[in-house]
């Protein structure tokens, strides 16, 4: 797989030609808003599915989901490789709305056609463990289901936002504010439809019928393929040139082989030091990439991958072979991505929690009182929607009113620093999982004390609201400042990387949320069925308690992390040249 120096080639060279730009964007906004619908209305309540309709097991039910979460969010990096470097975006993008259209249908069929589900019971038999349990068919079916949309999500998910990106040409004014007005329109469109999925979608399944409320999601996909394909003849196709991939291993390769090779004491950048030369070729033109990385002292070892050795180079200075010789850029790149990887990995326990409060919660609005006046009852997957309206409520708050106080203080352009942001995010997130241990207590509490101890708490399912408004606040600080921090800490190339960590950690975080939860099952009788005899609020001090320990490791590596702060100048050639400054965090 050639380098990214030997793959960036002239845009109009490695694309073709279209009209692109906003002739583009509806269609790929029509499929953004179909697509959202669909995946959000289909799974936001499918645990109620599991265990109420399929009369799966609760920790049984949250296992299922979260390894199959675990399939969707690992996928993307296979399906960002054979995008980049085998079929391209578009054709990615076709060939996994297939199978994605395909599940949606499978998993619908799962409860429309009596053959495939148990019979149904009542909420009395339900709550005493005597319903009739799925057969194998009928959870070969569903995972059947689940294994086509992995593959559907595989493909579409990396591949969908830059598509959209490659409508525009980021080389010009007009093409870069097009690129920042798709972001915006794209972001709220898309909590616009989670509003409606939380809310009107959950109503129908929970309240009407789970056909009809798992049709429309799957009339939707079939809405979102046709409004790609109607485009396909305006959008911009850019051709695959490469993965990313390939460049980061070429520079361990060509580092471990030069192992043995001395570095010169103070590197800069391509000049002879000691007698050792460094490979710096310019970057070509009408390329992604427009920061050049200067060479680093930060893990050093890392340099000697690009050390120029006796036959490493043809007569024109391309490589001769690039398992043994990488650019400055390529190892600079790869630093960049070894610099964010400690911080990378307090994504795992915070996502875990907010996971597993997502996953208990709807369990413990089963057994409290959903009624809003006498005849109307919340589906208890719609208590999520807090959490969602924090974030929604807390974006233009923080950023139209404590980022403009902050800055007065602290003379920073946000206010504060990304990793401070991410920090606050961290506190809430203990401190929510906490509070959902005191709602369980008095749930529980509240339950047991009638003497027929009722199956129901009389206790209101709102109080479910103070843990989760907490849990939105960890997201609007510490997920949304890592998405920023991701992409702010890494050059333009890398950052299909950056983000596909952050599906990584997802699926990272499926993993070890069913690792904690079968321990925690088989060792205690924390996560039993009947939440009344069970003891969830010990899981969420548990959980409470992982994330205190995550809490100190983030600080413990957030006040060494040094800061890559890009500033693109324009030379006299009209190439983008970079100026790295490396400063310490303030934490």
């Amino acid at each position: 797989m050639a380098s990214h120096e030997d793959r960036n080639n002239n845009y109009g060279d490695k694309t073709h030609k279209k009209p692109g730009g906003w002739k583009a964007v509806p269609y790929i906004l029509g499929n953004e808003v179909f697509a959202t619908l669909a995946v959000n209305g289909m799974f936001a309540n499918f645990l109620v599915y599991l265990t109420g309709e399929l009369h799966i097991d609760t920790v049984y039910a949250a296992n299922i989901m979260s390894i199959w979460s675990g399939l969707c969010n690992f996928g993307p990096l296979i399906g960002a490789f054979i995008s980049d470097a085998y079929v391209g975006r578009f054709n990615t993008i076709a060939f996994a709305s297939i199978p994605n259209l395909l599940g949606m249908m499978v998993v619908t069929l799962t409860a429309w056609l009596p053959e495939l589900h148990p019979l149904p019971c009542t909420p009395q038999q339900l709550a005493q463990d005597l319903c009739e349990k799925p057969k194998k068919t009928h959870l070969l079916v569903l995972l059947l289901g689940f294994l086509l949309l992995s593959i559907g999500s595989s493909g579409i998910k990396p591949c969908s936002l830059p598509f959209g990106i490659n409508q525009f040409d980021a080389s010009t004014e007009e093409g870069r504010r097009g690129i920042n007005s798709f972001f915006n329109w794209r972001y709220t469109i898309t909590n616009l439809i989670y509003l409606v999925t939380q809310t009107v979608v959950m109503y129908i399944q929970d309240s009407v019928s789970w056909t009809l409320g798992f049709g429309i999601p799957t009339l939707c996909t079939l809405l979102a393929l046709v409004f790609f394909f109607v485009g396909s003849r305006i959008y911009v196709h850019v051709e695959p040139d490469g993965s990313i991939l390939s460049g980061v291993a070429q520079v361990l390769v060509a580092a471990y082989r030069k192992r043995k090779v001395e570095l010169p004491y103070d590197e800069d950048e391509d000049k002879d030091k000691d007698g050792v030369a460094f490979y710096d070729p310019p970057l070509k033109k009408g390329t992604s990439v427009m920061t050049k990385l200067p060479l680093t002292n930060q893990f050093r070892v890392l340099n000697k991958a690009a050390i120029i050795m006796e036959g490493e180079l043809n007569p024109d200075r391309s490589k001769a072979n690039p398992w043994r010789l990488a650019s400055i850029q390529q190892v600079e790149e790869v630093k960049c991505f070894v610099r964010i990887l400690p911080i990378w990995t307090t994504n795992i326990p915070t996502l875990t929690s907010i996971i597993l409060l997502g996953i208990f919660t709807i369990s413990q609005a089963l057994k409290m009182d959903r009624h809003l006046g006498p005849s109307f009852q919340i589906p208890a997957g719609s208590f999520s929607v807090f959490s969602f309206l924090t974030i929604v409520l807390r974006v233009p708050l923080y950023d139209r009113v404590l980022v403009p106080a902050l800055r007065k203080t602290t003379h920073h352009e946000g206010g504060i620093t990304l990793l401070q942001r991410m920090g606050i995010g961290l506190v809430f997130c203990v401190v929510s999982m906490v509070g959902a241990g005191f709602v369980e207590q008095a749930r529980r509490g509240s339950t047991n004390s009638k003497p027929n101890r009722l199956v129901i708490a009389p206790m209101s399912a709102m109080w479910l609201a103070v843990p989760l408004i907490l849990m939105g606040m960890c997201k609007a600080f510490y997920i949304i400042g890592n998405v920023e921090f991701l992409n702010r800490q890494c050059p333009e190339h890398m950052r299909s990387i950056s983000n596909s960590l952050l599906y990584c950690s997802w699926g990272v975080a499926s993993y070890v949320s069913t690792f904690i939860m079968t321990m925690v099952n088989h060792r205690t009788n924390w996560l039993t069925n009947d939440l009344n005899v069970g003891r969830l609020e010990y899981f969420y001090y548990l959980i409470a308690g992982l994330g205190a320990f995550n809490l100190g490791f983030f600080f413990f590596v957030a006040v060494r992390y040094q800061y890559i702060n890009f500033k693109v100048q324009d030379d006299d050639d009209g190439d983008g040249d970079v100026e790295l400054a490396e400063t310490k965090a303030s934490v």
